[in-house]
Order: C-alpha cells, then sequence, then structure tokens
C-alpha cells in the first residue's frame, strides 16, 4: 500500500473531504498531498465530455507533471489520484452535470444554488428529482488506472439551508428532510457520492497491502 497519494485537484475543499474519507475507510496512515505540497503546478483543461473523462485528463496530465518532477529530484514513486464530480437534475435534463463547476463560476456573484433555484421556481417537488454523482480515477506507478464511481440520490429544495459542505449542497435535499449542508462531515461521507467512491478507492488500496 503506498504510503501517499497525489490528490490531482487544486480544490481545497474535495482535498479536505477525501482525506476524512480514507480516514473513515481505515486509512488515515496514508497521506494525501496536494499538488502544492510538492510544489507542482498543473491545471488541464477539462474538456470531457464525461465525468470519467474529465477525471482522466487530470489524473494524467497530474500524473505526468509528477514523473517529470520526480526524475529531476530523485523523488519517489507516488499513486494519482482524481476527482470529477457533478449534480444531475432531471428536469434540467442532467444539466449541469460536468458543467457544475462552471455553472457555478458563471452564475450571478457566483452561486450556483441560487442559480438553480431560479431554474426550478416553478418545478413541483416531484419534478425535483437529481443526483450526484462522483467519478475518481487512480493511476498507479506504473501508469495503471483504476476508477470508482459513485452516486447519491436526492431532489432539490426550495430554498438553501446548512453551512457545512460546498458546491450544491445547501439545495440537494435528502430523504430524511435535511440537506447535504446540514450533515456532519461523518454523516455526509457515509451517503455522499464521493464518500462512496472514496471508499471503494481506500478498500482498493487496502487489498494491495493485503496481497
Amino acid at each position: 500500500m503506498p504510503k501517499a497519494v497525489m490528490v490531482a485537484s487544486n480544490n481545497a475543499h474535495k482535498l479536505q473531504e477525501l482525506r476524512e474519507i480514507f480516514a473513515l475507510a481505515g486509512l488515515a496512515s496514508v497521506n494525501l498531498v496536494a499538488p502544492r505540497d510538492l510544489g507542482l503546478t498543473c491545471a488541464p483543461d477539462e474538456t470531457g465530455a464525461t465525468y470519467l473523462d474529465n477525471a482522466l485528463i487530470k489524473a494524467r496530465a497530474f500524473a505526468r507533471a509528477y514523473r517529470e518532477e520526480a526524475r529531476r529530484r530523485k523523488w519517489g514513486e507516488l499513486w494519482i489520484l482524481a476527482d470529477d464530480s457533478g449534480l444531475e437534475v432531471d428536469a434540467l435534463g442532467g444539466r449541469p452535470g460536468v458543467q457544475s463547476s462552471r455553472y457555478h463560476q458563471d452564475a450571478p456573484g457566483g452561486d450556483g444554488c441560487a442559480a438553480l433555484l431560479r431554474e426550478l421556481v416553478a418545478m413541483p417537488d416531484a419534478q425535483r428529482t437529481a443526483r450526484f454523482r462522483c467519478v475518481l480515477a487512480l493511476i498507479g506507478p506504473q501508469g495503471q488506472e483504476h476508477i470508482f464511481e459513485g452516486v447519491c440520490e436526492g431532489r432539490i429544495a426550495h430554498e438553501q439551508r446548512g453551512e457545512n459542505g460546498f458546491g450544491f449542497d445547501p439545495v440537494f435535499l435528502l430523504d430524511d428532510g435535511r440537506t447535504m449542508a446540514q450533515l456532519s462531515p461523518i454523516e455526509k461521507h457515509r451517503i455522499s457520492h464521493r464518500g462512496v467512491a472514496g471508499r471503494q478507492a481506500a478498500e482498493f488500496l487496502l487489498r494491495l497491502e493485503a496481497t
């Protein structure tokens, strides 16, 4: 099992969540590092048509960047983990989907939740079904690629609620009546799309240790 894995992302929220998910899965001993921790700068264009496409684009780009720097600085081998995720709203034909990050960036004031609520303002509860989807791509030192996917079903609320989480969490309504942003981190990681995919990746790495 690797002692360290680089998360191929510049998103501090994702890095923190993956650290917590790995710890809950029994992999607290594996150090998840950010590119900036290694002095790496990489910002690949996420031009893929699917979450898998974008996860692989990021994982492969960061893996190349690490290998080049590792040769120069005589670093050891490192696994690379990349995430791509998004919100799929059925009434919007699956939007924003892979464009979820762009949806927030393009929304007035950067408030994608408010923009989404405006789009669905007249939509009845029965037609507000949605899901979060996450795809993780894990690349080993020899270039081997492993894919993990998680989905969390829910609905879009009529208002933002909760102070935790990020992204669309304040408007993503669960069966118990709470939004994702009203859950504690542990509660969220047990059911979230990233929690499901992250546990799969953690269990894979645990199996490596046993072989």
